[in-house]
């Protein structure tokens, strides 16, 4: 039996400016909107922040990742992969320069002696990452909802329940702190961004002209 009060940290890790990059990212902001957890339970946006995660996983007994991951399977295909096996699929082939270099963050965790017991990736196998200012594709979008059932199920095996709740309940407040600024929650940001015919999606093309040009 594990032992109660583990502590457990929910990270989605990517950037939401790259389609489905952001999908970590989706995945735990729509945890937080919909469901409350114990105190011994963290929510983090990881974003592209790299070795600055390294506390946090060092913290936690219990890790559990989002990712948009290259399995080389179908586009929207949904994987779990779990304990000694992820750290190969977190760096076996980065998707692009803005991606989290995470099999990094856990080495250096092992390193200082302080790597998560148990460890579970949930990848999707992106659509689309190459449309700067895009969001999910529709494929990708549909993933959220079973990959959040998938992490419910193991976190159950920890005595972890969640209950129907938001980040918007008081004493949900602290677990909740560093989630996206509501400026980049899922809604406002479609409603938000610019069509492509307005917002070129691939890069500048003046930077992309002169660096060919090198």
């Amino acid at each position: 039996m594990p032992k109660p009060d583990l502590n457990v940290l929910i990270l989605g890790i990517g950037n939401v400016l790259w389609a489905d990059e952001g999908f970590g990212v989706r995945v735990v902001e729509t945890l937080a909107a919909n469901y409350r957890f114990g105190s011994n339970v963290r929510l983090l946006d990881g974003g592209t922040q790299g070795i600055y995660l390294v506390d946090q996983v060092r913290w936690a007994d219990v890790l559990v990742v989002f990712d948009a991951v290259d399995y080389g399977l179908p586009a929207g295909a949904l994987k779990r992969v779990e304990g000694a096996e992820v750290p190969k699929f977190m760096g076996a082939k980065k998707m692009s320069l803005h991606q989290t270099g995470f099999q990094e963050v856990l080495a250096l965790a092992d390193l200082l002696g302080e790597f998560p017991e148990h460890l579970l990736l949930i990848g999707v196998q992106p659509v689309e990452l190459d449309d700067f200012g895009g969001s999910l594709r529709p494929e990708v979008k549909a993933r959220i909802a079973p990959a959040i059932a998938l992490a419910r199920d193991y976190l159950v095996g920890f005595g972890v329940h969640c209950a129907p709740g938001s980040d918007a309940d008081e004493d949900n407040h602290d677990q909740l702190r560093d989630l996206p600024d509501p400026a980049l929650a899922l809604d406002a940001y479609e409603a938000g961004r610019p069509s492509a015919a307005v917002a070129y999606r691939h890069g500048d093309p003046r930077v992309r002209t002169a660096a060919g040009a090198c």
